[in-house]
């Protein structure tokens, strides 16, 4: 019986391994055309095992997923990358043929990419915040402060969670936070890292990634964490703090206010805060740096 126990959990902790790079592979070439048959090969498992287990963990097919990924970045480039035309837009988000892209953009968000580009958006995320349970509250923030900075990657141990859900996110942490004195880390960054953009992203469907950064930036062995690499990138930082324990709003006022009014533009990668105080571990509101990835007109 033991034995029975020890092998199934075995196999879930493969399955969620495999979930996870699968999923970090699609976020980090969405720019690509994903063939799901070579990443089949590179997990040694049949093509129906990838969408299998894909399904099994994160409760969407994968071309459903990356179709979703796709629109959703190209939402938010729409608005945040005004000199950009639709035809790059669409093909910095994956799709080779224009008409395709305003096809599916418009069934997803019954909107063409050029009304939603003419401010067609806000009626939309006006609907997603009613319906949301963040705090409507903005942290504090000087945004003349404002500092562009140019990082190095980052090796990440990291949790993936489905949905801005603030109880849950403490579980996360806690996790983070038994991993750390398991690994007796003494110097290390927490990363909240936000793939979606909560301003045009429905929150239930939003990823949220918990992430310790060990200051060595070194592999750590024998764990069963997922790990991944954040990549290197140019970022507008900005420092964040309030006795509120939320930043979607700070992170909806930094895409749709001072990104289109910056000189700059976004990427595809995921913005992300190093707390210098984890509001989820403490009883504090928010005190991080809010880090905005950025690339020049």
């Amino acid at each position: 019986m033991l034995e029975y126990i020890m092998q199934k959990k075995n196999t879930r902790d493969i399955h969620i391994k495999i979930a996870n790079e699968t999923m970090s592979y699609i976020y980090q070439n969405i720019d690509t055309s994903i063939n799901i048959d070579e990443l089949a090969i590179s997990f040694n498992i049949s093509k129906i095992h990838l969408h299998n287990v894909f399904k099994e963990q994160m409760d969407i097919n994968i071309y459903e997923f990356i179709k979703s990924i796709r629109l959703q970045k190209a939402s938010n480039l729409l608005l945040t990358n005004k000199y950009s035309t639709i035809t790059e837009i669409a093909n910095i988000c994956g799709y080779s043929s224009q008409s395709s892209f305003i096809k599916a953009f418009k069934k997803r968000f019954e909107k063409t990419p050029k009304e939603w580009r003419n401010r067609g958006y806000e009626e939309y995320s006006k609907k997603i915040f009613e319906n949301s349970k963040l705090i409507n509250y903005l942290p504090n923030f000087d945004k003349s402060k404002v500092k562009i900075v140019k990082t190095e990657s980052k090796v990440i141990y990291y949790i993936r969670q489905k949905g801005y859900k603030t109880e849950e996110a403490k579980e996360k942490w806690q996790q983070l936070q038994a991993w750390v004195y398991t690994n007796s880390l003494e110097n290390y960054e927490q990363i909240s890292i936000f793939h979606d953009n909560p301003a045009i992203t429905p929150h239930k469907d939003c990823f949220y990634i918990a992430a310790i950064n060990p200051s060595s930036n070194k592999r750590i062995k024998n764990t069963k964490l997922p790990y991944t690499i954040l990549p290197k990138g140019l970022y507008a930082t900005f420092e964040i703090y309030g006795d509120q324990s939320e930043i979607g709003w700070f992170i909806k006022w930094a895409y749709q206010e001072w990104l289109p009014n910056s000189g700059f533009e976004t990427t595809t990668e995921p913005s992300y805060a190093i707390m210098h105080k984890n509001h989820f571990l403490e009883e504090n509101g928010v005190d991080a740096t809010y880090y905005l990835p950025i690339r020049n007109l």
